[in-house]
């Protein structure tokens, strides 16, 4: 999407969903019901299709003044994918683009949150480097253990065979992190230090006494 990556807007809707994580280049399925966020989703169909992704620091996100703190950084994703069910859900698929800092938080009279977001620290992300390939054996030796911990089946041909840049990209956005643990990976400067975050995360849970880890979900 060279076009679009050049001419990301400053200005978007944010979905903050604790626990969501969107990357460059990965992708997010999300089933979309609250009126909120149902608006928002046709709103940004007419214009840019861009929805950022940013956690919310508190358990919840809500309305009005009440609302929880977000993490001062997000992800700004496409919708690439956009389908209507029978019974008014929108299915829609995020595919990120670049990470971002957010500058502002507007005060609107829309439901749903908007913000200005500053790309400066984040540029990298449009031509992203591969993480070094010598961290893939690390990687698929401590994911062993992670998955057989956590009841994960695997096709470990397919594992084995897949590109690193995108196999890091989508253990970081679907392992079941705590919220801290996922921003830790979203802000991690470069795909090398994301790599061996993600093999440090795994290893020390791996290692834990059975019954220590948090519940995650």
């Amino acid at each position: 999407m060279p076009d679009f990556a050049t001419s990301l807007p400053s200005r978007f809707p944010i979905f903050s969903l604790r626990g969501a994580m969107l990357l460059p280049g990965g992708n997010l399925p999300l089933n979309i019901f609250e009126p909120r966020y149902l608006q928002m989703v046709r709103d940004a169909m007419q214009t840019d299709r861009v929805i950022g992704m940013v956690q919310p620091r508190g358990e919840i996100d809500t309305e009005g003044p009440g609302a929880p703190a977000l993490f001062g950084t997000g992800c700004a994703g496409r919708i690439s994918n956009f389908a209507e069910t029978d019974d008014g859900r929108l299915l829609i698929t995020l595919t990120g683009v670049c990470r971002f800092d957010i500058a502002e938080e507007h005060e609107v009279d829309t439901p749903y949150r908007q913000v200005t977001a500053d790309f400066a620290r984040w540029l990298h992300d449009l031509q992203p480097e591969a993480p070094p390939q010598e961290l893939k054996t690390g990687l698929s030796r401590v994911l062993k253990g992670y998955f057989d911990r956590h009841g994960i089946e695997a096709d470990w041909s397919a594992i084995d065979s897949a590109p690193l840049a995108g196999l890091v990209t989508s253990l970081c956005m679907i392992c079941p992190f705590e919220p801290g643990e996922k921003q830790a990976l979203l802000e991690a400067e470069d795909s090398g230090r994301q790599t061996r975050l993600l093999i440090a995360l795994m290893e020390m849970e791996t290692l834990a006494e059975p019954g220590s880890s948090s519940v995650r979900h």
